[in-house]
């Protein structure tokens, strides 16, 4: 079998592995060393250089599944992100981004950028005219999120493909929310595919890891930036990511169908005021969410009506976990306004619709009809105290 065709499941379980080439183990042996020869070697492999045998060969795993020539893997998401926008953007360059992103990156640009003499444009709405508007002259990057974080806007990966090749600049997209299973960037011409590997990746919320995905060339300019910038992930931490990914696909499938029953269970209760998941026929994005991804994945968030208790109602839960991430096995949810978008002004959060009674959530693999009667029983509790 040609490994170019293997299916999607096989390459998780099998693309990326080392070789246990003394014992014939199952699975890759892990190679903890932070010293390597260096004399009659091929590679003078270090730590440093993200190229140790298991982060070489889980940085393969990655670039199969997003379809791109190569990867990196690192400490972190936003050390992904942020070694990848400084390896392409300098001093007088211009990067567009969407105004709605995730809280981390968000405030990297804005207090960060000014240091290093970077401009930046926020794009005010998902279209192909809101980002032109914001193109100049030294523009560089488009860099996008797409489901957005926190409110699952979409947007069309195709259009900003032609946009950037119209401009000659450089595409790049936080692909965290998606995971290469529901979303594959590469397809519609992006350059650059991010991830928080903490997320989806992991899937265990028990790691902590970023990734990029690109064509060779790409890859080697964030490597010379990368190297020196010592964001690389320790070898025990690559092992754990690469069991984790061999089941990525099986979590995301039974999240994706936990998210569609819950959101269109919520839109219905009498004590959510809005729903925002890609995969309702309602959302604004739908029908561009089904043309671009396989499916609508397994994150999504609601607002609570006003007179909802948003604190009482979390502290009811049971089994789903007011907790700080997502993607993990477990249900978790938490308040953007609090966590993810604190570092916001409340202007800002106000411009991005981000409400003190936003809830974002992420689905994990348990029973749905246990996740349901968990929040049902948590906002009986809440109205019985109000009514006391």
């Amino acid at each position: 079998m040609k490994s170019g065709k293997l299916g999607i499941n096989t390459i998780c379980t099998h693309v990326g592995e080392v070789e246990d080439t003394q014992f014939k183990g199952a699975v890759s042996p892990l190679f903890m060393s932070s010293s390597y020869a260096y004399e009659a070697v091929a590679v003078k492999r270090y730590p440093r250089y993200f190229n140790t045998p298991n982060q070489e060969a889980l940085s393969k795993k990655i670039a199969r599944l997003e379809k791109c020539d190569a990867a990196l893997i690192f400490g972190s998401g936003m050390a992904a992100i942020s070694t990848t926008m400084l390896a392409f953007l300098h001093k007088g360059d211009h990067v567009v981004l969407p105004q709605t992103l995730y809280g981390g990156t968000y405030n990297f640009v804005v207090e960060e950028f000014h240091k290093f003499g970077i401009e930046y444009s926020f794009a005010k709405g998902f279209s192909e005219k809101d980002f032109s508007k914001e193109m100049q002259s030294n523009t560089k990057v488009i860099f996008i999120e797409t489901p957005s974080n926190p409110l699952m806007r979409i947007t069309d990966l195709a259009m900003i493909s032609k946009l950037a090749k119209q401009h000659g600049v450089v595409t790049m997209i936080d692909n965290t929310f998606a995971s290469p299973v529901n979303q594959t960037p590469a397809d519609f011409g992006i350059d650059i595919i991010i991830h928080s590997a903490t997320k989806y990746m992991g899937g265990h919320s028990d790691i902590l890891a970023g990734a990029v995905a690109a064509s060779e060339a790409h890859i080697k300019i964030i490597w010379n930036l990368a190297k020196n910038l010592g964001g690389s992930l320790s070898d025990y931490t690559v092992w754990l990511l690469e069991r984790s990914m061999k089941t990525m696909v099986l979590r995301v499938k039974a999240q994706n169908k936990n998210a569609k029953k819950l959101a269109t269970w919520l839109a219905q209760h009498p004590l959510v005021a809005k729903v925002y998941y890609p995969g309702l026929k309602n959302h604004p994005d739908y029908k561009l969410a089904k043309k671009q991804m396989k499916g609508f994945t397994g994150m999504l968030s609601f607002e609570l009506k006003e007179a909802v208790d948003v604190d009482g109602f979390l502290k009811a839960l049971k089994i789903i976990k007011p907790s700080m991430s997502l993607a993990g096995v477990e249900s978790t949810i938490l308040s953007p306004a609090k966590t993810s978008h604190a570092l916001l002004s409340v202007e800002e959060r106000k411009r991005q619709n981000i409400s003190d009674g936003l809830l974002r959530f992420s689905l994990g693999i348990e029973e749905s009809e246990d996740i349901i009667t968990d929040i049902e029983e948590a906002f009986q509790k809440v109205s019985k105290l109000k009514k006391a």
